[in-house]
């Protein structure tokens, strides 16, 4: 069975925090055990702790935004999701040191030691927790970067931007209302962000009806991603159409503009920080995108990225008249991107 890059993403993630609460738990168990019990039988209580408490709530966490069942959870009012994520936690932390202190002693009684385990076990979930949250909320690449401060002074980088934008949106929003729209807007963005991962993105940002998504400039040429990327996000609604059409009554088309050059990437603001990236790369995205709607085309993409990038394969391009981009003095090479 071939997975896909999410499917390996969140089985990377899986393991490493995985392999991350086996070691600190049996740190913990080592440090909490009594004078008298073997430094091996509290390392493996520590891990056996580790894989009955852990692996139920990251599978949570990785899942929840993925089933069903599960991902309805997160349109319950904010209030009353934590309190289910509480509850569930608690059942798990409860459950999970109950059966190891079961299979490793054969006995349980609430001592000192299972008091300490119940506080330690609940500090790291909320830790995991605000870290999934906060994750989710600014992005995982964004949230390593502003915490490793990679972007803290200003640096010149090369990067590919792919712009997508819903097509029709006023129309689509005229006709469903706002509520049932900003659905509409939610299921879309959530193929979008499928796409990304599977072809290595960064999410850049949501603005309106539109996304923005950014690959460092080795990752986006080396087999030409970016390229694919807005190909997959199409056959991704074009599957999912069946659920579009039963809901919404359309599914859902974009277009899309790919360009390619220098920026300028950092830490911006002071009440809520961000990466920004600024410079005339960006730009120029945003005019092909404009370029795309003028010319009737779905995908244009810059030659500047075409002259260094791989077309992958089962795509081709159509050369068309330059662009005049203002405030740049040299006209733009540019071409539509389309499937075979």
């Amino acid at each position: 069975m071939i997975q896909s890059r999410r499917d390996r993403r969140d089985w990377r993630i899986f393991s490493w925090v995985s392999l991350a609460s086996a070691i600190v738990s049996a740190m913990f168990s080592l440090n909490v055990s009594p004078p008298e019990e073997s430094w091996p039988h509290a390392i493996a209580q520590g891990i056996a702790t580790s894989l009955l408490v852990a692996t139920p709530i990251l599978f949570f966490e990785l899942r929840s935004a993925r089933a069903g069942a599960l991902r309805r959870l997160r349109r319950l009012p904010l209030a009353l999701y934590f309190a289910v994520k509480v509850l569930y936690y608690v059942v798990v932390i409860l459950f999970g040191l109950i059966v190891a202190r079961l299979l490793m002693t054969a006995h349980f009684e609430v001592d000192t030691i299972f008091h300490r385990s119940v506080f330690f076990a609940v500090g790291m979930s909320v830790v995991g927790n605000l870290i999934f949250e906060m994750g989710g909320l600014l992005g995982f690449g964004t949230l390593k970067n502003l915490m490793t401060g990679r972007y803290v002074q200003p640096k010149r980088e090369l990067r590919a931007f792919l712009l997508i934008d819903m097509k029709d949106s006023t129309g689509m929003a005229e006709r469903l209302g706002g509520v049932l729209f900003h659905e509409l807007l939610n299921d879309f963005f959530r193929d979008v962000a499928d796409a990304a991962l599977e072809c290595e993105a960064e999410i850049h940002k949501y603005v309106g009806d539109e996304a923005i998504l950014t690959w460092e400039g080795g990752a986006a040429l080396a087999d030409g991603e970016c390229l694919r990327c807005p190909f997959i996000a199409r056959d991704l609604m074009a599957r999912h159409g069946p659920a579009y059409l039963a809901r919404f009554g359309a599914i859902p088309t974009f277009r899309a503009s790919i360009h390619y050059g220098e920026i300028v990437a950092g830490e911006i603001g002071e009440v809520r920080r961000e990466i920004a990236y600024v410079g005339d790369t960006l730009n120029v995205a945003a005019r092909l995108l404009d370029a795309a709607k003028e010319l009737g085309r779905d995908v244009l993409v810059s030659d500047d990225l075409l002259a260094q990038a791989p077309l992958p394969e089962g795509l081709r391009t159509e050369k068309l008249p330059v662009l005049t981009v203002r405030g740049r003095a040299a006209p733009l090479g540019v071409s539509a991107l389309e499937s075979v």
